[in-house]
């Protein structure tokens, strides 16, 4: 477990699998994500029982409010190189109540921590749909550039959509 001031980052539990299920089939959760195909939720449980533990390379960790324990999402830390000290970072926040309520924000602050502190990353990047302007905002506030941007690599509702990339290096992590 990993402990920021809003949430708590711990390892997902086959028990997660009917949350995951639900928030993958959420058109407003899933609106600027890949959702990749539909899952029963028999499925999504095989694949959390069956996925490999937590490794340097690819660290997922589900997200649960401090003060309750309630599973609220999901943040990943992929592709980790030792070699070049640089990973992927992927986040959601499923339950919509707790949007704009500062728990991404901790989320992101508390895994790049991590990333920088335990796994000893020097950057850490991610990319983002130019028109998710809410989580461009949190990613911003927490000390991730824009690095550039890939045109029209993102399709919904049969238009293609411009994602930015951004980087955080190690010692620019705000908060």
């Amino acid at each position: 477990m990993v402990l920021g001031d809003l949430v708590t980052l711990r390892a997902m539990r086959r028990s997660d699998a009917d949350a995951l299920w639900r928030w993958n089939h959420d058109s407003e959760v899933m609106r600027w994500m890949s959702d990749g195909y539909a899952q029963n939720p028999e499925r999504v449980e095989k694949w959390l029982e069956e996925r490999p533990r937590n490794t340097y390379a690819d660290v997922l960790f589900g997200i649960e409010v401090r003060e309750d324990t309630r599973l609220i999402g999901l943040i990943r830390l992929r592709d980790a190189e030792p070699e070049t000290g640089c990973a992927e970072l992927d986040i959601y926040i499923g339950e919509k109540e707790y949007w704009g309520r500062g728990f991404a924000t901790d989320a992101m602050r508390t895994v790049c921590r991590y990333g920088f502190d335990k796994m000893r990353l020097h950057k850490i990047t991610l990319t983002v749909v130019t028109e998710n302007h809410a989580a461009h905002r949190v990613y911003q506030k927490v000390g991730f550039v824009d690095e550039g941007r890939l045109r029209q690599v993102f399709r919904r509702d049969g238009k293609w959509y411009d994602m930015f990339t951004m980087g955080l290096l190690e010692g620019e992590l705000r908060g």
